[in-house]
Order: C-alpha cells, then structure tokens, then sequence
C-alpha cells in the first residue's frame, strides 16, 4: 500500500515537472515554428505581390497608349487571364499536397515525378483554355461589348496566351521549391522580373512608341523569366535529392493527380482575388507545406500546432489591417488621388473592406490546411455551396427586396461628378 501511494506521488511530480516544461517550451515551439513558417511565407507573399504587380505595370503603361487599348487590356487580363490563373492555379495545388507529404515522408525521388505529372495535366488543361483566346472577339460582340474594344481585345488575347502557358511552370516549380523550404531563389527571380518589365515597358512603349506589341513583349517575358531561372535551378543540380530527370513514371498513373486537381481546380479557381488577398495567400502556401510535410512524418501533433500558429499570425496581421482601415477611412484616398467625392466614397465603403479583411485573414489559410491534408474535394463543395447556394441569392435578397444596391448609385453619381460627366438626373431624383 505504502508503495503503491509512493508511486502515485512520484508520478504526479513527474507529471508535474512535464507540465512545466511544456509551459515554459510554448513559447520555444511558438518561436520556431514561426520561424519554419515564415521561411515559406515570407518569399511567397513578396513573389505574389510582384506577380500581380506585373500586371498593375503593364496596365500603367498600356493606359498612355490610349483608353481603348486601355479597356481592351484591362477587359483581358481581369476575366480571362485571371480566369486561367484561378484555373491553373487550383489544379497546380494538387502538386503541394502530392510533393509535401511525399518530403515530410522523405520519399523524395517521387517529387520530380510528381512535377512532371502536374506539368502534363497543366498542359492540357491550357489547351483546353486556348480556344477561348482565340476567339476572344466574336465572345464579346456576342455579349454585347464595344466592337471597336472587342477587336483590341482580340489582338491582345491572341498576345496573352504565351503568359497562360507560363503558368504552368510557374505554380508548378513554385510549389514543388516551397514543399523543400527552397523558396528564397522564387522571390528573387520574381524581383528581378518585375525590374526588367519597368524598363523594358518605359523602352518600348514610352521610348520607341511599339504601342501593344511593346507592352505586351515585355508582359510576356516578365512572366517566363522567373519560370526559366526556377527550372534551371530544379534541373541543374540545386535539387539533386528530389529531380532525378525525366522519367516515364509520370505518364503512369496520371488518374490520381488528374481527380486531385480536379478537385483543387474547383476550390479555388471559384475564388479570384485581387491586392486584398496577397498576404492571406502567402500564408496558405506556408500552411499547406507545413502541414503537408508533418503529415507526410506521421505527426499529426505538429501538423495541428502549426495551423494554430498560422492561423493566429494572419488574423493578426488581419486584425492590423482592419482597424487601420477603420480608422483612417476617407484619408486612405488621399494617398492615390485628390478628388475629395472619391475619398467619400472611399470612406463609406471602408468599414465593409475592413471586414472583409478580416474574414480573408483566415479563410485561404483553412484552404491551404485543405491543401496539405489533400481534402481539395470537400472543400470544393463548401466553396460551391456557399457562393452559388448561399451567396448569390443572398446578395440578390439584399440588393434587389432591401435595395441596398443604392450604394452603388450614390457611387457612380459621385464618379460622375469626378469624371466631370453629367449624372442621370432621374436616377438622382429616385434616390432622393
């Protein structure tokens, strides 16, 4: 008996002792995983930013070429480039769950192959697309659009098809490198793409007067460049553990990869996003490598603590930018114009981009947890579910039976007025 209570004693002081410690090793684990995760992080918020930017460059320099151009680019890249990025970018996702648990469980020949099986699903997928930019003109006269902007659409479409296939090299290498915490040489490839793109668009466009063709041949070769220098550094020896070169394993048993893209494709490429979500993204690519490799080494532990710290860290920054939004409301206008109609506008519609911040802090970090784990097609469904079931008929309820659609009315009067166009005056009277 005496014994047995000794024992018991001895065991809760253990007990106690391991409590401590974990306690005082919290903060320790906090550390460095924080560290593991911005080491992926990091490079891939900057290398997103410098992407998107490409396309705020060259729209910059298009716009001195004259407003047609202009409308015909912008029409361009904002549905049908974008429509192919959220496509590719989906199916490429597949990639991230296959090549990180394969390195957490140090299966790492089976990397290279898994990149060359993206490659082929990729390929074809951009195929598929191709038809849709080549026949870019006739679509949008049938939809309605402006002839003269459909047909400058047409041309620089016909243009853009070269930066729709670089996409496939692009989310692929991206992915395979982030999955190794190789992901430093991305940023850096992506830095100097967007260098290269400011001079040789100011050269040809605003110097040697090339109009598109000069915009759009610098646009191009901004894209491929990041993609040659990730391939030459995957090809080349600097991923000798996880490239073993070309194998005929990767037109074997495409099925798997091609359902798993499927399913990636349907999550995200529902769910385009602009400047807002540049951050939020970073962090998904960070959360699905970290969770992809601790699952890949069994430890299921780990793989939780880290969506935790993940978590927290962009709510964080979420929360940053949702009470600097809400504070400062109208005076963020002044930084971009000085139109005082604008920062009105600006300030009555800050409170919903504030929230709305907030809510995506979180939201493509679960996506990126879905990623790792490899449970694209479960949340496929959500995302279909809560866009076409819920959203859509809530927005129709609140825009068209509680009319708050009149925001947007009191917004283009006042664009209206800063554009020096006369406003409709009967819509004015209805809102009166």
């Amino acid at each position: 008996m005496e014994e047995n209570l000794k024992q018991k004693l001895l065991n809760r002081a253990v007990t106690s002792e391991q409590e401590k410690e974990d306690e005082s090793s919290l903060g320790k684990r906090v550390w460095k995983e924080s560290k593991v995760m911005w080491i992926v992080a990091g490079p891939a918020i900057f290398t997103r930013f410098s992407s998107f930017g490409l396309n705020v460059i060259s729209q910059a320099f298009v716009g001195h070429i004259g407003p047609r151009e202009l409308a015909a680019f912008a029409l361009v890249f904002t549905v049908l480039i974008r429509f192919a990025n959220g496509v590719l970018l989906g199916m490429a996702s597949a990639l991230s769950t296959l090549c990180g648990q394969a390195f957490g469980a140090k299966e790492y020949s089976m990397m290279g192959v898994y990149l060359q099986r993206s490659w082929i699903v990729l390929f074809v997928t951009a195929l598929v697309l191709v038809p849709v930019f080549v026949f870019t003109s006739p679509i949008l006269i049938l939809l309605g659009q402006d002839e003269s902007i459909a047909h400058v659409a047409g041309t620089i479409s016909l243009w853009a098809i070269p930066v729709m296939f670089s996409f496939i090299f692009s989310f692929t290498t991206q992915m395979f490198l982030q999955s190794q915490s190789k992901n430093v040489i991305i940023a850096f490839l992506a830095a100097f793409a967007i260098v290269i793109h400011v001079f040789l668009s100011w050269l040809l466009t605003m110097n040697l007067k090339l109009g598109i063709t000069g915009a759009m041949f610098s646009t191009i070769l901004a894209y491929w460049i990041p993609n040659v220098g990730q391939i030459i550094f995957v090809t080349c020896g600097w991923c000798s553990d996880t490239w073993k070169g070309f194998s005929f394993l990767a037109i074997k048993d495409l099925w798997p990869v091609v359902k798993m893209s499927l399913s990636a494709g349907a999550m995200l490429c529902i769910n385009v996003n602009g400047w807002e979500m540049m951050i939020s993204l970073g962090f998904m690519a960070a959360v699905s490598v970290r969770v992809a490799n601790e699952l890949g080494k069994g430890n299921s532990k780990a793989a939780i603590f880290s969506i935790v710290v993940t978590v927290l860290t962009s709510f964080s920054i979420g929360l940053i930018l949702f009470t600097i939004f809400l504070l400062l409301r109208e005076k963020i206008a002044y930084v971009f114009t000085t139109s005082e109609d604008v920062a009105i506008a600006v300030g009555d519609l800050s409170p919903l981009l504030a929230f709305s911040l907030l809510l995506n802090s979180v939201q493509p970090v679960l996506s990126g947890v879905a990623i790792g784990a490899g449970w694209q097609s479960t949340v496929a469904y959500v995302n279909i579910g809560c866009y076409y079931i819920i959203g859509i008929p809530f927005g129709i309820l609140l825009g068209n039976v509680f009319h708050l659609q009149v925001k947007v009315t009191i917004a283009r009067i006042r664009i209206n007025r800063w554009s020096k166009v006369e406003p409709d005056h009967e819509t004015i009277r209805s809102d009166n």
